[in-house]
């Protein structure tokens, strides 16, 4: 399985693609495919058949989007930055972001 470094929870920047420019955060990934969905990104509409529990019609949701289409976003100025890796003083490893050197996981 490959190691991806986007996880669910991040918030990400749309770098290629019609919904290029758009930011959300990360709602599911799958690592198997090297696909992300993200909330507000490559909506598409579906025919849902109605359930005992859910209406039937016509409902937008999130497509999967491939992770090289994504960039993680600077936690300091929301412009789309590359991830890298470093152990902190106290032995633990965190994400960081490239272009400004803010840690990304907390």
């Amino acid at each position: 399985m490959p190691k991806l470094k986007i996880k669910k929870g991040d918030h990400v920047v749309v770098i290629t693609g019609k919904d290029k420019g758009k930011k959300g955060e990360v709602l599911k990934v799958m690592p198997e495919e090297n696909r992300v969905i993200v909330r507000g990104v490559a909506m598409v509409r579906r025919h849902q058949r109605q359930t005992t529990t859910q209406d039937g019609g016509i409902i937008s949701k999130e497509a999967a989007i491939h992770v090289s289409n994504l960039a993680i976003e600077d936690p300091k100025d929301g412009k789309p930055t590359r991830v890298g890796y470093k152990f902190l003083k106290d032995g633990r490893k965190v994400r960081f972001a490239r272009r400004s050197g803010e840690v990304i996981d907390g």
